[in-house]
């Protein structure tokens, strides 16, 4: 790609046109690499270096450009000055496994959440995170660098529509205020998690029709609501602990 292409990729309908995503800086980079061991996809991926990083270990085809050019592409401010061109995977993500539990996130918004989500189901393993039409893009480099490499260990669908999943998911639960505890054994037996958008939750109707079990997280009630990720977090680590 040329590098003016490779600029635009910060904005999602170029990402989509291109078909490709930035993973920026040492540490992502390497997280890529790892991935890349077990997943012929990863393995697409190009560097773009600075002469700093001329010499990074590996045969990943590399092109070595100016440091002006390395801050015209990076997102941050300070560059460390290598970054991946990156092939965007398949909008279906990965052949989905009998063993795997699906979380759903309903037109999740903030970046910060959404990475947080993938590292927490990246570092439990077994989950699969499917996306609603109308949440942010996985391959927005906020979210690509909130999930700290994250993103390239947890299959990921995007575009899911609510009405698809009773088709997919036997036995599908959601959080909400008013239901069983997560604490409880029977929130262990659902096959798909359904969280909602930050300020609004899921439309009351949508859970009805997908016959979605409710749970919530046991606590003071002090305030209305936990945060997303917060609340996947603890609802994750409980799936985890029996």
């Amino acid at each position: 790609m040329k590098l003016d292409d490779i600029k635009k990729l910060h904005q999602k309908k170029y990402r989509q046109a291109f078909g490709h995503f930035l993973v920026e800086g040492e540490h992502l980079v390497q997280e890529l690499e790892k991935a890349a061991a077990g997943n012929r996809h990863w393995q697409q991926a190009q560097l773009l270096v600075t002469s700093a990083y001329q010499d990074w270990p590996g045969s990943w085809p590399r092109q070595v450009i100016s440091d002006r050019h390395m801050a015209q592409l990076a997102d941050t401010k300070t560059p460390q000055g290598i970054l991946a061109v990156v092939p965007l995977p398949s909008p279906a993500g990965t052949g989905e496994t009998a063993l795997e539990k699906a979380v759903y996130l309903h037109e999740v918004q903030d970046p910060g959440n959404l990475g947080t989500i993938l590292r927490t189901l990246a570092w439990f393993g077994g989950f699969r995170c499917l996306l609603s039409p109308s949440s942010v893009d996985p391959y927005n480099p906020k979210v690509v660098r909130a999930s700290m490499g994250a993103l390239f260990h947890v299959p990921v669908e995007t575009d899911v529509s609510l009405d698809t999943l009773a088709s997919r998911y036997p036995r599908i639960a959601c959080l909400d205020i008013g239901g069983d505890a997560i604490t409880s054994a029977d929130f262990q037996s659902h096959d798909c998690y359904l969280f909602g958008n930050e300020a609004r939750g899921v439309p009351g109707e949508s859970l009805t029709e997908l016959g979605a079990h409710r749970f919530t997280i046991p606590g003071a009630a002090a305030i209305e609501s936990l945060n997303l990720a917060s609340a996947v977090n603890m609802a994750v680590y409980e799936l985890n602990r029996g």
